[in-house]
């Protein structure tokens, strides 16, 4: 564990690559146009939404300059992650593998939602094409689909079946199987927290961020605690960081377990805090009334 440190500074440095040596040889970023269109894209039509907003109504509004600050912030941890040399050593050690799921899915995905994108893509759209996008709500099936149970119960679903150790590692080797497993990851992760922030009070929000991070600790204790390697293919580069196939594993499950939980303990107590305040103002105007 003690190569850990020093690794990932050789993520970013190309003179600590130099100086770690073989351990991290051949580490370069990855341009997939599966993974770099749809970022240009969805960087690109926010962008010109923003801009033609801002034309029509002035700089600031309808988008504000935190949602654009935010929505940067998380485009860039999701294109830094998915692009970036963690991505090719994350293939080989599952630590690295295991902290980007970690960035894309409790970091960036929360970032982009809480900037409500939609309005900014809806002014890329045409004109014929913006207003029903902008008047669009959920209903029927499409409610049901974006309902808080359904998304913290698919999102649980997506971890869990890709942490089946036969089809994560099969994820490993097959190209197309480890776009499946980003691109569920990705879509379960911004669904469940555009669940939580646009159709939970906070309250509900915070039980479901408690349950999240209860089923997700308790698959990061199952690897960090196992005897024996379970991820064979996904663990036979460990030795790049000077781990054995063991310590990678039951690392990946620490990372799991007590980082990306402290993420979601973090938003869940954000959001009691925020009910408490409005429960204590609904409180105080039934007193006053």
């Amino acid at each position: 564990m003690h190569a850990l440190i020093p690794a990932l500074l050789a993520l970013l440095l190309p003179a600590a690559a130099q100086a770690h040596g073989d351990e991290v040889h051949g580490a370069s970023w990855t341009f997939d146009p599966w993974v770099v269109l749809p970022l240009l894209l969805s960087l690109g039509a926010y962008a010109a939404g923003t801009a033609r907003l801002w034309r029509r109504a002035g700089p600031g509004r309808g988008i504000r300059p935190w949602q654009l600050g935010t929505y940067l912030a998380g485009w860039a941890l999701m294109a830094g992650t998915l692009l970036s040399p963690l991505h090719w050593l994350g293939e080989r050690v599952f630590t690295l593998h295991m902290i980007e799921h970690e960035v894309v899915m409790a970091l960036a995905a929360p970032l982009l939602v809480l900037a409500r994108p939609a309005g900014a893509l809806a002014w890329a759209l045409p004109a014929a094409w913006r207003r029903p996008a902008l008047r669009w709500r959920p209903c029927g099936l499409q409610a049901l689909l974006t309902a808080p149970v359904f998304a913290t119960i698919a999102h649980g679903i997506a971890i869990w079946a890709w942490h089946v150790p036969a089809l994560f590692d099969a994820a490993v080797q097959h190209v197309t199987l480890h776009r499946l497993q980003h691109l569920s990851f990705i879509l379960s992760a911004l669904l469940f927290w555009w669940a939580l922030l646009r159709r939970c009070t906070a309250g509900a929000a915070a039980m479901h961020l408690f349950v999240t991070m209860l089923h997700t600790g308790l698959l990061g204790t199952l690897m960090a605690l196992a005897p024996r390697v379970l991820y064979g293919a996904q663990t036979a580069g460990s030795a790049r960081l000077g781990l054995s196939a063991l310590e990678d594993q039951q690392l990946a499950g620490l990372v799991m377990w007590i980082p990306a939980g402290t993420v979601y303990a973090g938003a869940a107590l954000a959001f009691l805090a925020v009910w408490i305040q409005r429960s204590g103002r609904a409180a105080g105007v039934a007193d006053a009334r």
